[in-house]
């Protein structure tokens, strides 16, 4: 397949590029409507007790409580005449709002539990209608225009779920502008300081960026049969832009070797398809096989990012197969054009440079070199003992944003927070003291402030003195019931008042529903929880296959396995000593918190299928080595030697495109910005530089055993990066002209 691919890119050189650029353009086009049909959110299990409690409130009772306005008096008194009247305006503002529903305000009926402590504030509850992006664009509409400083000394501030989604969607935004404004001109230069030529140095960048323009328009596709989440965005650009580089540098690299042992411009491409061009089609199916794991997970958000994951790296796979070949045959010794006039060319003698030393000593000294480098990496993953797990809430944004402002107060100021509430919904008929008995009970739980039913108010195990009750939580065919805690969000406390809540005996022949973010924290973990081995297993599984039929052996992909989990854990365990723990969150700006759920399932599998990525391009020319006949030492050595400058200039220009996103103003972004860079780079160095020649020494030629009829399996369906080598028109170049201009740059 790989010799078509260019025997067609060297007859129809012109065809194939001017077809490529005609559907890069019309991915531009369908790609540009991306944007405006992604959502937010997409957290929680659809199927779980939380999201079902959320729809059938939704369908019963117009939903929950998803939009909460406070509303502050300049003065200090939000009792005085003047803002109690503007208070009741803003209320009756709100209810004429085609989008709005369910408004409840302190100022209807002066209910204590809408008042702060200190009389200075009160809330204005409500649930704004809508789905996805209508939901969106109802909430901004409503903000701008109901928020800020009103006539009669009053300032409105928006919070509530609806709220947070708003503010992460604008900050998810602007961060994402900066971090490609970050990652572009800083990836050039390195290209460039790689590749000592400005032609050579563009044409990676031309793959990364037709492979996020093939990924979003894929997404805006994918977005009109299913929810995509925005934050399929983020890892659209950072994986596009890394893996074009990738692939497109370790093509590049090839064919400028064959230039410069003297080959002819034809063969060069051909040889270049046949070894390197294997090897991207490997690589990214090794990756696109981690990333399939996080399609099992029910939550849209993981969804999302396995689908933009497995078409961008089968994008730029693509792309990298078909563009580069035709590119180099245009372009032909002209690829090294545009040196850099400061930059001299380094002498060519040296067969063992840095890499291939580094294999050398470790391989010779294998106990004495690589123990102390594991014994780094296992103190940099033991945070991971008391690591413990949330979901995103206000605190990852900013403390400058209103919602976040507006949730503190209520934690803060409040008798109870009403935006945090259990929401407890029964479907079907319930007696007045049926009802009257289960909240009751309800409100004599541990870290219960108060039950509103519509019967009336219950408190540590009482009625309270509040008046009846809010009729329109109450129905002929169906009741709600509001558990209000005074319990911090998310917090250990507040998970066990879910399970508290649940264990309550319910009114005789009901089945409630527990819902509201405590619960749907509680959900998500133990839905992810229950689906993790399957998608480990598939990931490990399709791993294993995959490398099994690149190097017939199965040691080596135990091997690579072992080695791969020892660096995701050391970089996993680094950012919950900085996320979870709090190091350094002066200095980048975040608030510590739980580690979230689902973008550690992420970042586990894009990293660990960026590993498998670095490890296909390292062991693709060691196996080329071993198969010609050269001994264990010598094919490590001489491999290194060969890989060792593309896997580190890779990794260097692929973690500046996620350690961008550390400039971001949402801590999970920069959670996984700052984790996935450093796995690339632990990965790059520790594992390939040192762990792998460590780990090839001690095993010898067992390394690459199979039993027999996996071996036949293997010959039969087998694929490797050497394929049928032609005769060679000149001599082995030097190992350390790899990455190196063929012209003299």
């Amino acid at each position: 397949m790989f010799e078509r691919i260019a025997e067609l890119a060297l007859r129809r050189t012109r065809l194939l590029l001017v077809l490529a650029t005609l559907a890069v353009v019309l991915m531009g086009v369908v790609g540009a409507g991306a944007f405006t049909k992604l959502v937010d959110g997409g957290f929680d299990d659809p199927d779980s007790e939380s999201s079902r409690a959320t729809e059938v409130i939704g369908a019963r009772f117009d939903g929950e409580t998803n939009l909460v306005l406070l509303v502050t008096a300049d003065d200090g008194d939000i009792d005085a005449p003047a803002a109690t009247e503007r208070g009741r305006a803003l209320a009756a503002d709100l209810r004429a709002e085609p989008t709005l529903v369910n408004v409840i305000a302190y100022f209807d009926d002066g209910n204590p539990a809408l008042r702060s402590t200190d009389g200075d504030q009160a809330v204005i509850l409500a649930h704004v209608e809508g789905e996805e992006l209508e939901l969106a664009e109802n909430v901004k509409a409503v903000i701008d225009e109901h928020t800020g400083t009103l006539d009669g000394g009053l300032t409105v501030r928006a919070g509530g779920g609806s709220a947070v989604g708003n503010d992460l969607s604008t900050q998810v935004n602007k961060d994402l502008l900066l971090a490609e404004a970050i990652a572009v001109p800083l990836i050039l230069i390195l290209l460039l300081f790689v590749f000592r030529s400005l032609v050579a140095a563009l044409l990676p960048l031309l793959i990364g960026v037709v492979a996020i323009l093939g990924t979003l328009a894929e997404l805006s596709l994918l977005a009109e049969v299913t929810d995509v989440s925005i934050t399929s965005v983020n890892l659209t650009t950072a994986l596009g832009l890394g893996l074009g580089v990738d692939y497109a540098l370790l093509m590049i690299s090839r064919f400028r070797e064959q230039l410069a042992a003297g080959v002819a411009v034809p063969e060069a491409v051909r040889h270049t398809m046949r070894t390197a061009g294997r090897t991207v089609a490997f690589s990214a199916a090794t990756v696109a096989a981690a990333l399939t794991a996080l399609l099992v997970f029910p939550q849209a958000f993981l969804r999302s990012v396995g689908y933009a994951g497995i078409g961008v790296v089968l994008i730029a796979a693509v792309s990298a197969l078909v563009l580069m070949p035709a590119l180099f045959a245009l372009l032909g010794h002209r690829i090294n054009n545009g040196r850099l006039p400061w930059v001299r060319p380094e002498p060519a003698t040296d067969r063992t440079p840095l890499w291939g030393r580094l294999a050398r000593t470790v391989m010779r000294r294998p106990a004495l070199t690589a123990l102390p480098v594991l014994a780094v990496l296992l103190v940099a993953a033991a945070p991971l003992l008391g690591v413990t797990f949330g979901t995103a809430d206000e605190r990852v944004l900013p403390e400058s944003a209103e919602s976040r402002q507006v949730s503190t107060a209520l934690q803060e100021n409040f008798q109870g927070n009403d935006d945090t509430a259990l929401h407890i919904v029964i479907d079907q008929p319930v007696g007045a003291d049926e009802l009257r008995g289960y909240a009751v009970e309800l409100s004599g739980l541990g870290g219960v402030a108060r039950v509103e039913t519509s019967a009336g108010t219950y408190t540590a195990g009482a009625p309270a003195p509040t008046g009846p009750g809010n009729p329109a939580l109450g129905q002929a065919e169906a009741q709600r019931v509001s558990v209000v805690s005074a319990l911090v969000p998310k917090s250990p406390a507040a998970e066990a008042l879910v399970a508290d809540v649940r264990d309550v005996a319910p009114p005789a022949g009901s089945e409630p529903l527990v819902g509201g973010v405590d619960a749907a924290l509680v959900d998500t973990k133990d839905s992810i929880a229950a689906l993790l081995p399957l998608g480990a297993a598939l990931m490990v599984g399709s791993t294993l296959v995959l490398l099994f039929l690149f190097t017939g052996s199965v040691v080596q992909p135990l091997r690579a396995l072992a080695l791969n989990l020892v660096s995701l854990a050391a970089a996993l365990g680094i950012v919950t000593w900085i996320f979870q723990d709090g190091h350094l969150s002066s200095l980048l700006g975040f608030t510590p918190q739980p580690m979230d759920t689902s973008m550690i399932v992420m970042m586990f599998c894009v990293a660990f299928g960026l590993s498998m990525d670095y490890e296909v391009f390292v062991t693709s020319r060691i196996k080329e080595l071993h198969d010609a006949g050269a001994d264990p030492e010598t094919a490590v050595v001489d491999g290194l030697g060969h890989t060792g400058r593309i896997v580190s200039a890779a990794a260097g220009l692929i973690a500046v495109s996620f350690f961008a996103f550390v400039t971001s103003q949402i801590s999970f972004m920069q959670m996984f910005g700052l984790g996935t860079g450093l796995a690339i780079l632990i990965d790059a160095v520790a594992i390939r530089g040192v762990l792998v020649p460590a780990a090839m020494r001690v095993l010898g030629r067992a390394a690459w055993y199979a039993p027999g009829p996996l071996r036949r399996l293997h010959d039969r369906f087998g694929l490797s990066e050497g394929g049928p080598t032609p005769p060679a028109p000149a001599a082995e170049p030097p190992a350390d002209r790899l990455v190196r201009s063929g012209s003299g740059s």
